[in-house]
């Protein structure tokens, strides 16, 4: 389940066997960043993180994504089958899982989704799907295998990159703050008080654990609140977004041999990731140096062209300046300015 709009409370509750039974997952689950990215491409927001991405795979989605549409609309409600517990969270266990789910568990899924989208014609194949039949499970497994070749695999070690960098981060907070601290840093609305998690959510949502403990899953993917399952029986997961999304958000998008966006070839690739690290958040010289992976004296030399061009504004915050998206630049990453097809000086 994901949605922006309205967000209640989702409550976990522990126990004291939960804490240590709670754990970080290994690296991304591929199912839940098939689901998430889906999301991502339906939803507007995060344009400064997904939309290199976004404008890069569009025209590439195979036609059978609409079997995936069909169980994941746009807000709201998704089947929880399409993300299966696998442990290791690669594409071909999550696709060996999806194809051995249980007739049960499709119809009462299948079922919940058309109760909670009512205006929402579920489709003949999805009728098909929810009697256990076979071709229609196998036809739901290829949409999924053809989605990830396409949209997911050629992005794969940035995305488990940037898993890696937030298990390190939620590490080192394990070792200074326990479980406690780990969990109150989780996501800005995270609210710690043993023994309840509460969460920003869509709806209200309570998780019993019992003892079977937490995992907790990074997703790149994933853009604002965290998400789980509706039904509480299923192994409790929480997944939330990475720490840091910038080093992905500036360098995806662009596997060898693709044609760069119009706003790369104007501004030259290294600018253009300048411009998109600074349109994630205020930031000084050394941070953008740090986020877009460039020298400090580049950096500097970047953000001096991009305020000459009307596209940042600087200004002095005590000793250090920070450097900030205008209007102009907003307009340019959105789509909303048409770049000409002759290139800048180049950086």
């Amino acid at each position: 389940m994901e949605q922006q709009e309205g967000l209640l409370v989702l409550r976990i509750h522990f126990t004291s066997e939960d804490l240590p039974r709670t754990r970080l997952a290994a690296g991304p689950d591929a199912m839940w960043e098939v689901l998430l990215s889906l999301y991502r491409l339906q939803r507007p927001q995060g344009a400064a993180v997904f939309g290199r991405w976004r404008r890069r795979i569009r025209a590439q989605v195979p036609g059978s994504v609409r079997l995936l549409t069909d169980l994941a609309p746009p807000t709201g409600y998704a089947v929880d089958f399409l993300t299966p517990a696998t442990g290791t969270g690669s594409l071909q266990a999550g696709v060996e899982a999806l194809r051995g789910t249980s007739r049960s568990r499709l119809r009462d899924d299948l079922t919940e989704l058309a109760a909670r989208h009512p205006g929402h014609r579920v489709a003949g194949w999805a009728r098909e799907l929810a009697q256990g039949r076979i071709q229609a499970l196998d036809g739901l497994v290829d949409a999924v295998t053809q989605y990830a070749s396409v949209c997911l695999l050629p992005d794969w070690d940035r995305v488990s990159a940037e898993v890696r960098h937030d298990r390190l981060l939620r590490r080192k907070a394990l070792a200074e703050g326990g479980w406690p601290g780990v969990l109150r840093g989780i996501h800005p609305s995270a609210r710690w008080s043993f023994p309840v998690l509460e969460l920003d959510y869509p709806a209200e949502h309570d998780i019993v654990l019992d003892g079977r403990g937490l995992i907790l899953q990074p997703s790149v993917f994933c853009w604002g609140p965290p998400v789980t399952l509706l039904d509480p029986e299923l192994p409790p997961v929480l997944t939330y977004p990475v720490a840091d999304r910038c080093r992905w958000s500036a360098s995806s998008g662009r596997p060898a041999g693709r044609r760069e966006p119009a706003i790369a070839a104007l501004l030259g690739r290294t600018r253009a990731d300048a411009l998109e690290v600074i349109a994630l958040g205020p930031c000084n010289t050394t941070q953008l140096a740090g986020r877009a992976m460039i020298p400090l004296p580049t950096a500097s030399n970047h953000a001096r062209v991009l305020r000459e061009a009307g596209l940042i504004t600087t200004h002095r915050d005590g000793n250090q300046v920070r450097h900030t998206l205008t209007p102009l630049g907003s307009a340019l990453l959105n789509g909303h300015l048409t770049p000409p097809t002759a290139p800048a000086q180049a950086p």
